[in-house]
This record gives C-alpha cells, structure tokens and sequence, in this order.
C-alpha cells in the first residue's frame, strides 16, 4: 500500500477550505450584505416577513438621510396599529421586529410632504445604489393650469421602489390654494413596465385625492377639465361685463361662507344642478345662474341648520317640504340665492324635491346613484358627484353642453317628474317664503 504523501493531503484540505470560505463570503456578499437581508428567523432561513422588513428598513434610513418627510399611508399597515391590533399582535406576534410594517403584502405606501421637502436628485442614486429599481411617475403641476394656459411644469407624483419583490410606493402630496393637500394619479404611459409592481393591489394613490390636513381616508381628487372649459369659452365666451365680475365674486364668497358653516356643523355637501355644470362645464361659475346650489343627503340634516346660516348673515329666503319628504332651503346674501337641496335614497336613484309656492305642487329631480368625491372650484376644496357627466346628463339632458338662458325649474329639466300637490292644510308649514 503507498504511503499518503501528508503534504499533498494538507495542501487538498487547505485549498478545498479557501474555495468553500471564497464561496461563502460571495454569497454573504452577493445576496445577504449587499442588496438583501440578512436577519434569519429562528428556523435559519429567510422568510417573507423578514425580506420585507429588510426592504423597508433600508428604504427608511435612506428615507432618513435625505430627511424626506414621510409618513406611512398603507392601510393595511395603519390597521394593524388599530388598539385591538396591539392587543392581539402583543400575544401572537412572533417576529417582533416587524410587528407592524410587515403586512404579508408585496407593496406598502408611504406620503411625503412635496412642500416640505427640496427635491435631491440624489436620493434615487442612492436608492439605486442600494439595489433598489425605480420607476418615477411625473406630471404636469396643475396648480399652474388655467384656462389661459394649458402647459406647466412638470413634479413628481409618485415613486415606486422595488428590491427583491418588494414595492414601496411613495406618494407626494402638494398643498393647493384652497388650503389642502392634493396629490396626482398614479397613470404609467405606454413605455413603462406595468410588472414593476403589484398596482392592482395599490388602495392608496391611484387616483387623485384631496385632504385636510388631519385626514387620511381615501379621499379621490377630480381635476376641472381646462381643456375642455378652453374650448367652451372660446364657443361661447364668458360674460366680463361689471355685473358679472361682481356676480361671480360674490358667488366665491357665498360658496366659501356655506363651507364654513356647514364645516362647523359637520355637514358634508356638494356642487348640484347649475353650479355644478359650471364646475364641469367651464371650471366656473355660470354668471347668468344667479344662485348657488349645492346638495346634502337629507340624513345629514341638523334642525339648527337653520339658525347656522343665519347667525352667519345670511336672510332665509324660503323654506319648502319637511324632512321626510322634498326639504328644500333658500338662503339670500348680497343679491345671490343660495339653494340647498336635500337628497334622499330611494334602491337605485337618488332624488331631491321641488315645490311651486303659488300652487303647492311638488316635483321630483330623479338622479342614478353616484358618489362623491373631492374637487375644485373658486379657491375652494368642495365635493361634486364622483359621476360628473351622469350626475349632469340627468339633469340636463345630453346637450348640456350648449348654454341656456332661459330656464323652467319645472319644465327644462330632464329628470323633472310630477310628485303630487301638498295638502293645503299643510301650506303654511310646508310652504314658507320669506
């Protein structure tokens, strides 16, 4: 039998021990140091939780170097800090290093305040070198769109960060001049990978929103249509006469006072009838309308509502119908009405009531459901129905396009339905002018 050559076998051990230790430190390298994470949970592998809590650690402390001002906007994410979240979390909770950021969700969002934070260049840099892939979402400032102008400049709307898998979506959010917070859609153009992420998961920015400052529910942002209410002006121009200017400043301040007031009651309403054709129709006011109208669901009603306006300076004009059946409001401030309609559900439609004072005839304003939803109009955040053009078809008809002066409350509308006549032992509650 031939003597082992001792140094031989060393020299095979010693080579075989530096190609494995070369092997480990390039996968330490390669796929724990580098660009992923490198917490093990107690069986010694990696889980999903742990590569997601790596992901969003390392995307906060880059977060954190530039100072963005983020906040965490995934709901999924805010529901587990619910009270009965914490409680239960603190019982079955096995990973305690991401009790709450890991959602079981390949995507999580987070809000930055645009006008808190100068845009650095550097942070996606950053991010790339990191091993983050970006995909940068811009669009056109609308608060530099007007009807004279339809170009601007263009900002950031939303950024989505990938690394192993994992999204992080960051939204910005632009103050607006009535006073809040907006932020843009999320619409990928036709060159971008629509694999980057998960968007059908996305509950957070995928339209455009509007909030108050303390609110972060779903809040969806319809913009005016400049470019359509351009090419309606240059048809029909808009009155620019003193009476009109003065009609449409008075208008802001009436719109904006109302707000307030029903603010301070805690009673949502929205653009309705000939206000809100001018919102959609030409991103204004109609200087011919003489009125205001806005619309509130009749489960909304307070009975000091009322004694509100009134406190405010506004003379009641007249009061139509009770609560259970075709409310309707009329308030008067330098020369402008301000018409308050009441809605009620009824299965697949929506109605508000209208009353003749002379003959005690109601009618019925027939529309299909619709939602609401945030929007512009004179400076002012205010809601319209989410279903603009259904909301304004049904009440004007498929022309409503086309401008028109002269106007029956009774006869014009296309949603208009005969509803009976008050008793008239009734009139003088459910008939009062002022």
């Amino acid at each position: 039998m031939p003597r082992v050559n001792r140094t031989a076998v060393l020299l095979l051990l010693i080579v075989s021990s530096s190609v494995f230790l070369l092997f480990q430190l390039y996968y330490y390298r390669k796929y724990v140091s580098k660009s992923g994470p490198h917490l093990l949970s107690r069986t010694g592998h990696l889980t999903a939780n742990d590569i997601q809590w790596q992901t969003v650690k390392k995307f906060l402390a880059l977060a954190q170097r530039f100072r963005l001002p983020l906040f965490l906007a995934d709901t999924a994410a805010l529901t587990l800090l619910s009270q009965d979240a914490l409680r239960q979390r603190d019982r079955l909770v096995r990973e305690p290093h991401c009790s709450f950021l890991c959602t079981g969700r390949p995507i999580m969002s987070f809000a930055v305040h645009a006008n808190l934070w100068k845009y650095d260049p550097g942070f996606l840099l950053a991010a790339e070198q990191k091993g983050f892939d970006l995909l940068e979402l811009r669009g056109v400032d609308p608060r530099l769109a007007s009807l004279d102008t339809l170009s601007g400049e263009e900002i950031p709307l939303h950024f989505l960060f990938r690394n192993h898998g994992y999204a992080i979506q960051v939204v910005f959010l632009y103050e607006r001049s009535g006073n809040y917070l907006w932020h843009g859609p999320l619409r990928l153009k036709a060159d971008m990978d629509r694999s980057f992420a998960p968007f059908k998961l996305l509950d957070y920015g995928r339209h455009a929103g509007a909030y108050d400052r303390p609110e972060l529910q779903h809040a969806r942002f319809l913009e005016c249509r400049y470019r359509d209410a351009r090419n309606f002006l240059q048809l029909y121009p808009d009155d620019s006469s003193p009476d009109a200017v003065d009609f449409r400043r008075n208008v802001k301040s009436l719109l904006h006072l109302a707000a307030r007031v029903l603010a301070h009651l805690d009673i949502p309403f929205w653009l309705s009838s000939g206000t809100c054709l001018g919102w959609f129709r030409q991103c204004s006011v109609i200087s011919y309308s003489r009125d205001v109208d806005i619309g509130i669901f009749i489960v909304e009603f307070r009975s000091d509502i009322v004694a509100a306006f009134r406190d405010a300076g506004l003379s009641l004009k007249h009061k139509f119908g009770k609560v259970e059946d075709s409310l309707e409001l009329s308030f008067l401030s330098d020369n402008v009405k301000l018409d308050i309609f009441f809605f009620y559900e009824d299965g697949d439609i929506m109605w508000n009531g209208g009353t003749q004072a002379k003959s005690g005839r109601k009618f019925k304003y027939v529309f299909p459901r619709f939602s609401l939803c945030w929007a512009e109009l004179l400076e002012l955040k205010v809601r319209v129905p989410c279903e603009t053009l259904d909301y304004v078809t049904a009440n004007y008809g498929v022309t409503w396009g086309v401008p028109v002066r002269s106007w029956d409350w009774k006869l014009s509308p296309s949603n208009v339905q005969e509803n009976g006549v008050w008793p008239p032992a009734e009139w003088v509650e459910l008939i009062q002018v002022y």
